[in-house]
């Protein structure tokens, strides 16, 4: 038996409870299929101060879900630990999709990774001579990017904690999210960049 799948016949046998039972399962329902991160990113987008916020989230999730869902998890094929440990029982149904990796984790992580970056690294803003600048974010804001970060942390615990994810699932899926976090913000000002760029060619073509 490996260490992973030692560890999950740990949380069985010694970490779940009739008071925690009830809520790592809706902890972990909570990120089925990514309703409440949409309301977010959406929320985001619709607040025109954070609509930038929610445009590097919406590339970063949108990233995150091709190499999670639509490739590595068809790819590796990995058997969910309910059906592959002796002994242990799921908290929940028996999920459609392959295990690895933990798509619940990925999805929250590459949206809280977003605000997280955005948080401490600054906006990316373009200024009049066309150079990126990086705007500051208020506590407020670098507050709720921490709190993301917890409640990504909690839900990644939870997937472990019902027994639908290997620990490795889990540490895949947090990596890949802010790998796409990551990836988003570099996205943004590039694009942002192009964007300045063309807008000042075609105003120095435009006839005085």
């Amino acid at each position: 038996m490996g260490w992973d799948a030692g560890f999950l016949l740990y949380l069985q046998d010694y970490i779940r409870s009739d008071l925690l039972n009830p809520v790592m399962t809706v902890l972990t329902h909570s990120g089925d299929k990514g309703i409440l991160l949409i309301i977010l990113i959406v929320t985001l987008l619709l607040i025109p101060k954070t609509r930038a916020i929610g445009i590097m989230s919406t590339i970063s999730i949108a990233i995150e879900a091709l190499l999670n869902n639509v490739l590595l998890k068809n790819i590796i094929a990995r058997t969910r630990p309910y059906d592959a440990i002796e002994g242990l029982v799921s908290l929940i149904d028996r999920q459609k999709d392959y295990s690895f990796p933990s798509g619940h984790t990925g999805a929250a992580f590459a949206v809280a990774g977003a605000m997280l970056v955005v948080a401490f690294f600054g906006l990316p803003i373009i200024e009049k001579s066309g150079e990126i600048s990086h705007s500051k974010t208020t506590l407020t804001f670098k507050l709720c990017a921490v709190l993301l970060i917890i409640y990504s942390a909690l839900l990644a615990f939870s997937r472990m904690y019902v027994g639908v994810h290997y620990p490795t699932d889990v540490l895949c899926g947090l990596l890949l999210g802010l790998g796409t976090s990551a990836m988003a913000y570099l996205i943004y000002q590039v694009t942002i960049k192009k964007i300045h760029e063309r807008k000042a060619a075609k105003a120095d073509n435009q006839p005085v």
